[in-house]
């Protein structure tokens, strides 16, 4: 960091707050899940993905048209969010279809946007 970094100059610790910041803790587990969880959010090609599939659910073909990509490029990424239960399919005769998860994933996806689109961001 620059000169201007912060640091806490007080000797004082606030042991209660300190106690209460350490009962939010979750366990290691939970934490690298989490991490991981929201690591999916980090490549834009499964956001263009998850923001196609919260329209409505949609076949790999019809992915692939709306997103102008190659067939590996979404399965590949479809396989990925299906392992961390970010999208969800369901088999009709050969053709797969996919969704969001639940209603949890398309919150996260409007919430992130609405923050993006704050003001501060502009």
């Amino acid at each position: 960091m620059d000169k201007t970094e912060l640091v806490c100059c007080e000797k004082i610790v606030d042991k209660e707050k300190v106690e209460k910041a350490r009962q939010n803790l979750f366990s290691e587990t939970v934490t690298s899940r989490l991490a991981i969880f929201f690591k999916i959010f980090g490549d834009s090609t499964r956001l263009k993905i998850l923001m196609t599939l919260s329209v409505s659910e949609l076949c790999v073909c019809d992915i692939m048209a709306t997103l102008n990509m190659k067939q590996s490029t979404v399965s590949q990424q479809l396989k990925l969010l299906r392992e961390v239960k970010v999208v969800k399919y369901r088999q009709e005769g050969k053709q797969v279809f996919y969704s969001l998860d639940d209603d949890h994933i398309h919150k996260i996806l409007s919430i992130g946007i609405e923050h993006i689109k704050e003001d501060k961001y502009e």
